[in-house]
């Protein structure tokens, strides 16, 4: 409780700042529209049915790329964990595609797959694999050897162990990994949005609002709407875990 206050009381000292320097004059309000009239706006625009349209657009692009990239990502990080030469073959195309940033690869899935709903998708997945990936990589890693010696000493086959012991110790780290994917999907899909022009979606909303009547206080509202969505996204996934995972923030705990 005391947490959520102090975000609560840093959020609302925020906004005051921002309102007394606009209204100070120190900052032209048509380039940086102050807090009243950006709520204003927002409030105006939550009963605007083409704006709705563009939200529920990217949110349904972002939650398809999330399910897919967990689909990939998972599995992926279960073999190369569990096959160290696999892991040491694929290291070095995994470390060089890693860092390639999605606006980089824009023009190219342009090219090949157009600027439909499908682009922001794929460029969402390709951005949010490699934390589900790599926490399920590590979480392999850590895995106490008693635990996987004791399973093989009692006959327990491979792939029994791996759903028995590996899993059940991962699942953590792996949600862990999704709650920071979710985040990376968002981004790259509104961020796809905007660059790539898309026919729908929040970054779409931006882009149109900043080179039409050059709108800051609808720039704004929009990109206040995607942090709220990214909020409630992470908060979400973030009490669906401790209520997964009591145990496992139990024993941090008690250590």
């Amino acid at each position: 409780m005391k947490r959520v206050f102090r975000s609560l009381a840093g959020l609302a000292v925020f906004l005051l700042l921002w309102e007394g320097i606009v209204r100070a004059g120190l900052v032209r309000q048509e380039f940086l529209p102050p807090p009243s009239v950006v709520f204003a706006t927002l409030f105006q625009l939550l009963g605007d049915v083409s704006f709705l349209r563009d939200v529920i657009a990217t949110f349904l692009a972002w939650l398809i790329a999330v399910l897919i990239s967990v689909a990939i990502a998972v599995p992926a990080g279960l073999l190369l964990g569990s096959i160290p030469g696999l892991r040491a073959s694929t290291a070095v195309i995994i470390e060089f595609l890693r860092p390639i940033p999605v606006a980089a690869l824009i023009p190219l899935i342009l090219l090949l797959i157009g600027s439909g709903p499908d682009a922001k998708i794929t460029l969402a997945v390709y951005a949010s694999l490699w934390p589900i990936m790599f926490n399920t990589i590590y979480a392999l890693g850590e895995i106490d050897p008693v635990l996987l010696e004791t399973a093989r000493a009692c006959g327990t086959s491979k792939t029994r162990t791996l759903f028995s012991v590996a899993l059940p110790h991962t699942a953590p780290f792996v949600f862990t990994g999704i709650r920071l994917s979710a985040t990376i999907a968002l981004i790259a899909v509104v961020s796809t949005e905007f660059l790539a022009g898309a026919e729908l979606g929040i970054g779409n909303f931006i882009l149109e609002a900043s080179t039409g009547s050059t709108r800051f206080d609808l720039v704004l509202a929009d990109t206040m709407v995607t942090g709220i969505l990214g909020f409630a996204i992470n908060g979400g996934l973030e009490l669906l875990g401790r209520r997964l995972f009591r145990w496992n923030t139990a024993d941090r705990e008690a250590v």
